[in-house]
């Protein structure tokens, strides 16, 4: 444990064991409650240790509805900007000017003083926001410097808490809008004054105040504070164990286990890094110590981990905004998402299965592989939340924030009621938790207002519109060229971003011209929110494969080429359902099941033709026609028509069967027989 935690520690230092769990060199950590800060002096600690709690509590009630019950009316905006007052303030004070990592130590007079101006003009903008979101054409003096603070304020807090890249997008996108008209060509914008920007992008509901701050102030922070609760009442430490028994005793196990827990918490915690850091911790060691070279347990880690984004039925912050886009329930971007994600990983685990016959990498010691008896026995109830989750969206209609209040509740009560290993929750674990949620989504609150300004740029310039003509023109009326494009486009855009921002961004600027041409919107939004999932282990900025990287002691770019090669299916996958919505869930049963069924058999082959190696090593000609049959088996037979469609299937069938059946005859011959 020793080991990992040196290995953890360049990488987040944020990142601790449940101070309850037993010793277990492959238990997941959590990430850690005292990532909460330790301010000086103690007032300003406790200070924002409240803010935080209010900023959940907060969320809580809106997303309960208990305002309204307790008689307080109020518009969704100036519930947005108090929520505002909360996290600003605490953005200044627990994160310096440095960025990176949380303050430990006093406060800068000047950063107290930008946290007292936040919350200040927060609270203004609650006040005064029915009279001046009316007033955005004669733009009143008060308006233009509260917006102008404000925005100051909330691009410094993207710097600090997220990192240059996507501050920088937002200041590019607000100086396109002042200097947009005088582009020629189709990207040219409407004359824009400055007082005009800074005012609409602050009053007006499609700039800061928009969609995707109310999705991060209401669902954002309910799932956050899931994912806290679930791993403080030992969850995390259940379901690693689960893994560990379930795969410990296969060959590559270690691997097994990595991808088993990375797509269980990747859909909870909503962040590439934090799930490689979290999880990584302890697997990578533990691939490394079972024979997998550095870069590949790195690799897996960071495409497991990416993976976790895409993964029903929490799939990250991103998938909420999905849905609101799409003015769709949250429920049909589950259903969406179910084939294309269990393709995913099904290849990453057939390739670090074949990737461990391949260099001889056996099972977990048995030593370390727990019953699964008296694990399913000491965490029965863990599963309890996940199907009350489900129930409540698909069955009962809920919105997503309420659903994950009842998975909330169902947690608290269950770990209150029976307790894990001994230990229940209290009022101290479930206060531990409120804290952490709150410290845990300040970064996604500002880049909830990046967002907000990205959008607002698009509405009041008309770069939107430019954009999704520019993109056609290119691709020259291709269907085929404009999705390439759309896909270097995604991956070039997402590098070096978070989750959030990456989607945000992408559906923005390319979903647009991908809808344009005629692509179902649910295949163009998921189109690209695969291809920005990928910026996370694409070289040259893969921050996923990097951070993994770090823990495995590994170089960072071979780390990234060997995650784009287990995570090879990602890449293959979205031009698939573009061509077919039957990977999507939409179509008759017979013709969803035929063409998963195809596609599973198609990454089965395709694995075996990447990774080379079956029952033996493969030659290099073996390993391109197998491959080859493998992308003609994941080709849908309904994208095609049934006639065109089924021959290639039928072509990549017999290729294979032919292909394999000769490699199995061949190893068979290999084997020397016992002499009589």
């Amino acid at each position: 444990m020793r080991e990992a935690a040196a290995l953890a520690a360049p990488a987040a230092g944020l990142f601790r064991q449940p101070d309850y769990a037993p010793p277990n060199p492959f238990r997941m950590s959590e990430p850690e409650l005292s990532r909460t800060v330790r301010l000086e002096p103690k007032g300003l600690n406790l200070l924002a240790q409240t803010l935080s709690v209010l900023l959940v509590l907060g969320a809580i009630c809106w997303a309960a509805d208990l305002y309204r019950e307790v008689g307080i009316v109020v518009y969704t905006e100036q519930y947005l900007a108090s929520m505002l007052a909360l996290a600003l303030p605490l953005t200044y004070m627990i994160v310096p000017a440095a960025g990176a990592n949380r303050r430990q130590g006093p406060v800068p007079w000047y950063d107290l003083a930008a946290a007292l101006t936040g919350f200040v003009c927060a609270v203004y903008t609650a006040i005064r926001f029915p009279a001046l979101t009316e007033l955005t054409t004669l733009r009143p003096t008060d308006g233009i410097v509260i917006a102008a603070i404000m925005l100051v304020l909330l691009l410094e807090g993207l710097r600090r808490s997220v990192g240059k890249v996507l501050t920088g997008v937002a200041v590019c996108f607000m100086l396109f809008a002042l200097v947009g008209d005088k582009i020629p060509g189709m990207l040219q914008g409407r004359p824009v004054e400055l007082e005009k920007l800074v005012y609409y992008l602050y009053w007006d509901t499609s700039g800061v105040p928009g969609t995707p701050m109310r999705i991060i102030t209401t669902i954002v922070v309910t799932f956050v504070l899931f994912g806290q609760v679930l791993f403080k009442s030992g969850g995390s430490a259940f379901f690693t164990d689960v893994a560990m028994a379930l795969m410990g005793r296969y060959r590559g196990g270690p691997a097994k286990i990595s991808v088993f827990a990375s797509s269980l918490f990747g859909s909870i915690s909503g962040s590439v890094v934090s799930n490689v850091v979290t999880t990584g911790v302890i697997t990578i060691p533990l691939m490394k110590k079972g024979g997998y070279r550095p870069e590949l347990a790195g690799a897996i880690e960071a495409v497991a981990s990416t993976g976790g984004q895409l993964m029903p039925p929490v799939m990250g912050a991103a998938a909420f905004l999905m849905a609101e886009f799409l003015s769709v329930p949250y429920t049909e971007v589950v259903i969406a998402a179910i084939v294309p994600s269990l393709l995913y990983y099904a290849a990453l685990f057939i390739e670090a299965d074949l990737e461990a016959a391949r260099h001889g990498i056996k099972r977990v010691d048995e030593s370390l592989i727990p019953r699964l008896w008296p694990v399913l026995k000491a965490g029965w109830f863990f599963p309890l939340p996940f199907a009350g989750l489900v129930y409540a969206l698909f069955w009962l209609n809920y919105l997503p924030e309420e659903a994950g209040l009842v998975a909330i509740i169902i947690v608290v009560v269950a770990s209150i009621a029976f307790g894990f290993k001994g230990k229940r929750m209290g009022p101290r674990e479930l206060f531990d938790s409120l804290r952490a949620t709150g410290f845990d989504v300040i970064d996604i609150f500002m880049i909830g207002a990046a967002a907000g300004i990205v959008i607002g740029v698009l509405h009041l310039s008309g770069l939107g519109f430019g954009l999704t003509l520019a993109l056609v023109q290119v691709a020259s009326g291709s269907l085929l060229g404009l999705l390439v494009l759309a896909a270097v486009v995604c991956v070039v855009l997402g590098m070096g971003m978070p989750t959030v921002g990456v989607y945000v961004l992408l559906a923005t600027l390319v979903a647009p011209a991908l809808v344009e041409v005629g692509i179902h919107p649910m295949a163009a939004h998921m189109f690209i929110m695969y291809f920005g999932m990928m910026s996370m282990i694409t070289p040259p900025v893969c921050i996923g494969a990097f951070a993994a990287a770090s823990l495995a002691g590994a170089d960072p770019m071979r780390t990234g080429f060997a995650a784009m090669r287990f995570g090879w299916i990602a890449f293959v996958i979205p031009f698939m359902f573009v061509a077919s919505p039957t990977l999507l869930m939409d179509g008759e049963p017979l013709r969803v099941a035929a063409d998963f069924v195809a596609a599973l058999a198609g990454a089965w082959l395709g694995c075996i033709g990447i990774v080379g190696y079956f029952v033996r090593p493969l030659d290099p000609y073996s390993r391109v026609l197998v491959t080859a049959a493998g992308l003609c088996m994941v080709t849908p037979a309904s994208g095609f028509g049934f006639g065109y469609g089924g021959a290639i299937n039928l072509t990549g069938l017999i290729l294979g069967a032919v292909l394999v059946g000769r490699e199995v005859i061949i190893a068979k011959r290999s084997v020397p027989r016992n002499p009589r």
